[in-house]
């Protein structure tokens, strides 16, 4: 039914078409006409609705060009093998079936919306048609189990370098990997593994970039908190030129990680980190803790100085900036 009433809506471009037409040429009710203009706009058609008018189709969601991401790539292995998908729970669940069939590194996952995307945590990221980058990157490192955190940090500096390029804004890193935007979230990773023998097998990297979301397309409780990279810059970002600069750092990073490790990378990650030499406040296993955030340790790890002077390694967990 969706599409037939897209069909119409395509057959008289810029036009109202009343909801008395639709339901006379669909042989449907007005109420049901509702339901799938609502679907609609979920999947990210966006309609303008206008007394004694009708409907007016403003504008379609923005789909993958993946022949025009291949044809810009400069990556040698990262993104070379693309799989791309409409609705989906996860692009992590995806991934991780991926490479339970045999799919080798690089290997990349797009949606257009993700109905169950996960953030750290366990929480649910807001993913909706069209509007942003949700993707998973599978990696299969040679480095033990216990490095993931520095993996985690190299894909946050990685995609905020990437960002800066392409839409040139203010943007930095609050740790681990959060991508924060005059203090707002634009950005989650999320990184999940499997190991074996104290080494890891594989690693699928999650990455949420909000785009083009705009102001309207946040649930209410998330616009205090969440903004996107066209909210921020001002215009829309095309969004394979993003995940083509960022396949091409992540490759560029990760080849210096496998060679010198963890140390060049730290170095970048504090420069572009909005945590550090700040006051902050997490809750930890050993209770909360509060004090000014250091430094990072060779392991990823934040060093946090309390105000009577102990220094304490923070492994995992949300910080709150003071």
């Amino acid at each position: 039914m969706n599409e037939r009433i897209l069909e119409l809506f395509q057959e008289s471009p810029e036009a109202y078409v009343s909801g008395e037409e639709i339901s006379r040429r669909l042989n449907v009710s007005r109420t049901a006409i509702w339901k799938h203009i609502e679907e609609l706009r979920a999947a990210g058609y966006n309609f303008e609705a206008a007394p004694r008018k009708g409907y007016r189709l403003v504008s379609k969601p923005d789909k993958w060009q993946v022949t025009e991401l291949l044809q810009g790539l400069k990556t040698k292995v990262l993104g070379q093998k693309v799989h791309v998908y409409g609705e989906v729970d996860s692009t992590q669940t995806i991934a991780h079936a991926l490479v339970a069939s045999g799919a080798s590194e690089g290997t990349l996952v797009l949606a257009e919306a993700q109905t169950a995307g996960r953030g750290r945590m366990g929480r649910a990221w807001h993913s909706p048609a069209g509007k942003g980058i949700w993707m998973s990157l599978v990696l299969t490192p040679k480095v033990p189990v216990y490095f993931m955190p520095q993996l985690t940090l190299l894909s946050a500096v990685a995609l905020c370098r990437a960002i800066q390029k392409v839409c040139r804004v203010d943007i930095g890193i609050k740790w681990p990997n959060d991508l924060l935007i005059k203090g707002k979230k634009v950005s989650g990773i999320l990184l999940e593994s499997s190991g074996e023998d104290e080494r890891l097998k594989y690693v699928i990297a999650g990455i949420g970039i909000s785009v083009n979301l705009k102001v309207d397309d946040y649930p209410e409780e998330l616009r205090s908190v969440a903004t996107s990279l066209a909210i921020e810059s001002g215009t829309d970002i095309k969004r394979e030129t993003l995940v083509q600069a960022f396949l091409l750092e992540f490759e560029e990073l990760y080849a210096l990680y496998l060679q010198e490790g963890f140390s060049p990378i730290r170095l970048l990650w504090e420069a572009l980190s909005v945590t550090l030499k700040r006051p902050i406040r997490t809750h930890t296993p050993m209770g909360v803790i509060e004090g000014i955030a250091d430094s990072l340790d060779d392991t990823g790890a934040l060093t946090v100085i309390k105000g009577d002077g102990e220094r304490i390694k923070v492994y995992s967990g949300d910080i709150e900036l003071r």
